[in-house]
C-alpha cells in the first residue's frame, strides 16, 4: 500500500499536530531518524552519572546521619535527607515532563516511539525510592543513542548498566566457586541470565534450556555495581572456569568481562533473536497479530545485517503491510495522553516546566487509573501490547475522565471542536465523531468527545 503521511504520524509517530507537518515519505522519516536528536537537545534528561541525587549522594548522607545520631547535628542532617528525597521526587517529575514535551513538539516522532519500544523491551523498574528518578537516565544513555544502531551495542549497554544490574539483583550474584562466595553465604542469581534469554534476545520458548540459563548466570557473575563506584567487573565474585551457553564455550580459569561481552554479541546474532525482535517490532507498530510476511522480512534483514536496527527500521517503513489503512493498534495510556497534548498544541516549554505536583495532577494520577503508572511496569516483561489489556472498563473510564477534564486545564483557549476533529484524526475522520464534535454544547465537551472517541484511541 502507498505511503500515507497521516498514517505515518499516527502509527509510527506521536500523533497529528496542527503546527508540525507530518513526514512526506519513508525516506524523510529515515532521514530524521538518522539526523540530530533535536528533541533530546531541547528537553534534556541527564545521564546517570550527572543526575542528582545519585545513589552515592544518598549513601554519603546516610553515613553522615549515622555519625550524627545523638548529636546537635542530627536534626539538621534529617532535614537534609528530606530535602534530598524531595529533589529525587522533583527530578522524577522533571524527566516525565521532558518525555511529554519531546512528544508534543518533535518532528521526529518515530524516534520517540522507538525509544519507548526499546525501553519497554529492556524494562527496568526502581527497586527503591532512591532510584525512582534514575529510570529515565538509564533509557537516555543505554537505549536512546542506539535505536538506529546495532542491537548488540544496545544489548551490551543495558546489560552492564547499574539500573539493570540492581533491578535484577545481578550485583548480588556470586559464582558458587568464586573466592568471595566460598567465604560468604551468598550464591548464584539467575534473574539476569533468564531475562536475557527469555525476554531480551531469543524469546520465550526458544532453543535454550535450563542448563543454558545456569551456565549463562555463572558467566555473568562479576557484573556488579556499587553506589560509590558505579559499574564494575569484580573477579573475586566471578565463577572461574569455562561456561557452555547454547553449545559454545566462553571464559576460562581467569574470569574476564570480554567473555561476557562476546556471549552477549552471540546472543544478539542468534537466529531466534532475529525472529523475536522482528515479531516484537511488527506487533508494536502494525498489529497484535502481524502478517507473517512482515515478520519474516524483519527477521531476515536483522540476521543479514548483523542486527543493524537502521536497516530493520527501513524494511518496516517500506513494507506494504505497514501502511494498511486499518488502525489495528490501541494506544497505551502514555501514547494516548502524548498524542492528545500534541493535537491540542500544548506549549512544550510549559509542559517541561511542570512541577512534580502539577504533572501528577494533570497526568500521573490519570495514567495510573488508565493502567500504566509512569515507569512502574509490573514485571521485567514490560507493558502489554494487545488491545484488550488497555481497553478495560477502568482504563476507558480513566481516558474519558482525562479527556473531559484535563484539556481545559492545559489550555484556556480550546480549539473549535469542528476543526479539532480533523486536527486530531485527520481529514478522513469518522463521520460519527465529526457529528458529535459539531453537536457538542461547548468547546470543552466537543474536544473531550474527540479525544475519548474510539478512533482516537487507535493508531
Amino acid at each position: 500500500m502507498p505511503f500515507d503521511p497521516i498514517i505515518a504520524e499516527i502509527r509510527f509517530g506521536m500523533g497529528l499536530s496542527p503546527r508540525i507537518a507530518p513526514p512526506v515519505s519513508q525516506d524523510a522519516m529515515l532521514a530524521r531518524l538518522r539526523g540530530p536528536d533535536d528533541a533530546a537537545a531541547r528537553f534534556v534528561i541527564p545521564l546517570w552519572a550527572d543526575t542528582y541525587p545519585s545513589p552515592r549522594d544518598y549513601r554519603d548522607l546516610a553515613q553522615v546521619r549515622r555519625a550524627a545520631r545523638g548529636t546537635d547535628r542530627e536534626a539538621e542532617v534529617l532535614d537534609q535527607q528530606r530535602a534530598m528525597r524531595a529533589a529525587g521526587r522533583d527530578m522524577w517529575g522533571a524527566t516525565f515532563a521532558a518525555h511529554l514535551a519531546r512528544a508534543a513538539t518533535t518532528s521526529d516522532g518515530m524516534r520517540e516511539r522507538l525509544t519507548r519500544f526499546w525501553a519497554d523491551h529492556f524494562t527496568v523498574r526502581a527497586v527503591t525510592g532512591v532510584t525512582r528518578h534514575l529510570v529515565s537516565p538509564y533509557v537516555e544513555e543505554a537505549i536512546r543513542p542506539h535505536v538506529m544502531g546495532r542491537f548488540s551495542d544496545m544489548l551490551r549497554a543495558v546489560t552492564t548498566h547499574p539500573m539493570m544490574l540492581v533491578y535484577l539483583d545481578q550485583h548480588l550474584s556470586m559464582g558458587p566457586n568464586s573466592r568471595t562466595a566460598l567465604r560468604r553465604n551468598r550464591g548464584l542469581n539467575e534473574n539476569l541470565a533468564r531475562e536475557l534469554l527469555e525476554l531480551h534476545t531469543l524469546g520465550v520458548g526458544a532453543s535454550y534450556t535450563q542448563t543454558d540459563v545456569r551456565e549463562l548466570a555463572e558467566l555473568l557473575t562479576g557484573l556488579s555495581y556499587s553506589p560509590k563506584n558505579g559499574f564494575a567487573f569484580l573477579r573475586n565474585i566471578a565463577e572461574p572456569g569455562p561456561e557452555v551457553v547454547l553449545g559454545k564455550t566462553y571464559g576460562g580459569d581467569v574470569p574476564r568481562l570480554d567473555d561476557i561481552l562476546t556471549a552477549l554479541d552471540d546472543l544478539a546474532m542468534h537466529p531466534d533473536t532475529a525472529r523475536h525482535i522482528g515479531r516484537k517490532l511488527a506487533v508494536h507498530f502494525v498489529a497484535d497479530d502481524p502478517p507473517v510476511g512482515l515478520v519474516d522480512d524483519l527477521a531476515a534483514v536483522f540476521a543479514e545485517t548483523g542486527g543493524d536496527l537502521d536497516a530493520v527500521v527501513a524494511v518496516l517503513l517500506r513494507h506494504p503491510a505497514a501502511w494498511d489503512a486499518t488502525r489495528a493498534k490501541v494506544k497505551p495510556p502514555f501514547g494516548f495522553v502524548a498524542s492528545a497534548v500534541r493535537a491540542l498544541d500544548i506549549d512544550a516549554d510549559a509542559l517541561a516546566a511542570m512541577s512534580f505536583n502539577e504533572g501528577r495532577a494533570a497526568f500521573g494520577r490519570h495514567l495510573a487509573v488508565m493502567g500504566q503508572p509512569w515507569e512502574e511496569p509490573v514485571g521485567p516483561d514490560g507493558w502489554p501490547e494487545d488491545g484488550p489489556s488497555w481497553i478495560t472498563p477502568q482504563g476507558m473510564a480513566g481516558r474519558i475522565t482525562w479527556s473531559m477534564i484535563i484539556p481545559q486545564r492545559l489550555r484556556d483557549d480550546l480549539p473549535d471542536p469542528r476543526a479539532f476533529v480533523v486536527t486530531a484524526l485527520g481529514p478522513e475522520a469518522d463521520p460519527a465523531v465529526v457529528f458529535a464534535a459539531g453537536a457538542a454544547e461547548d468547546r470543552a465537551a466537543g474536544v473531550g468527545l474527540v479525544l475519548a472517541s474510539a478512533a482516537f484511541q487507535r493508531r
